[in-house]
């Protein structure tokens, strides 16, 4: 599960999360070490700057893209120090303000700690650090209300993975789901058929699962399945209309593929003819699901909607 959850963010931040086009990620290879553009080098005689390049895109640069606001304090062209433990704290320090910027926005993260977020060698000059911080002020209570988690390196790139995975689902879900807008949904409820049908309420507490973002989401599937599936599948080759149904969740309601040709089938009509009306309409076997599927993944194809989505 958590394998597949990392598929489709990595998928999703590398298609949609960087201005100027894509930009492949590795979860948590590529957002640790893309830090910053400009990194000093130094050798016995000089110290000198060596420009990573401007092709070289940051979490900081995504999360501008994403959000609009710069973070207080970071920006992409800042350069790191030279001395590695100054560098690993600078770091740490970035990621500290990372996270309690995204609090403030709403994301949920207790559970990340900016170490985690580290590279495994800073990690481990971060424990030392602290360690000989903890020993130096024993009898201060400067570190007593912070809690050190000493990992072993295995258990560590579990948990950093896990942690940026968690950064990035939480910064989607912070900047880009509140783009789901509800207002065009309630001009088509004027509509007969879709004056039936059970609403899906958006007020905060209406649900413990979906956010009122998502729940726009799902009232938009509803109305745009409702609205079209007597014109989708009037002439199809393999079953009769499908039933009118209510879709309360993105992962039972949608298996079939039908939802999901109807949304398509609102804005790319022409794909009814050419795609939509080979599918089952009451499928009941693995093989008609993956039929299905497959007619709407080449669909998404047909009109470049290439998500990686695989069947």
């Amino acid at each position: 599960f958590f394998q597949k959850t990392l598929t489709a963010i990595k998928n999703w931040f590398t298609l949609f999360g960087w201005s100027k086009g894509q930009n492949p990620i590795s979860i948590p290879y590529s957002l640790r070490r893309d830090v910053c553009k400009v990194q000093m080098s130094s050798s016995q005689e000089t110290g000198f700057k060596q420009n990573l390049g401007k092709d070289t895109k940051t979490v900081y640069d995504m999360l501008f893209h994403l959000s609009g606001q710069l973070l207080p304090g970071i920006t992409s062209s800042k350069s790191l120090p030279l001395d590695p433990v100054e560098r690993m704290l600078q770091l740490h320090w970035q990621h500290s303000t990372l996270l309690a910027f995204l609090k403030s926005q709403g994301a949920c993260l207790p559970h990340v700690m900016p170490e985690f977020l580290l590279e495994p060698d800073d990690y481990k000059k971060w424990i030392k650090v602290q360690t000989v911080l903890k020993v130096d002020v024993k009898n201060s209570d400067i570190l007593s209300n912070k809690h050190l988690f000493i990992l072993e390196d295995s258990i560590f790139e579990t948990m950093s993975k896990r942690a940026w995975t968690d950064v990035l689902l939480q910064i989607y879900k912070v900047f880009v789901l509140p783009r789901a807008s509800s207002s065009n949904i309630t001009d088509l409820f004027s509509l007969e058929s879709l004056q039936k049908m059970p609403r899906i309420k958006t007020e905060p507490l209406s649900s413990n699962i979906y956010s009122p973002y998502e729940r726009t989401i799902l009232t938009w599937l509803n109305k745009h399945y409702e609205k079209n599936r007597k014109t989708v599948w009037k002439d199809c080759q393999k079953g009769e209309v499908p039933p009118m149904r209510w879709i309360v969740n993105f992962d039972q309601d949608l298996l079939d593929g039908l939802v999901l040709a109807a949304q398509l089938a609102a804005y790319c009509p022409y794909l009814i003819a050419t795609h939509f009306v080979r599918m089952y309409t009451n499928p009941r076997t693995p093989e008609q699901f993956l039929h299905n599927c497959l007619i709407l993944v080449n669909a998404m194809h047909a009109v470049s909607l290439a998500i990686d989505i695989k069947v």
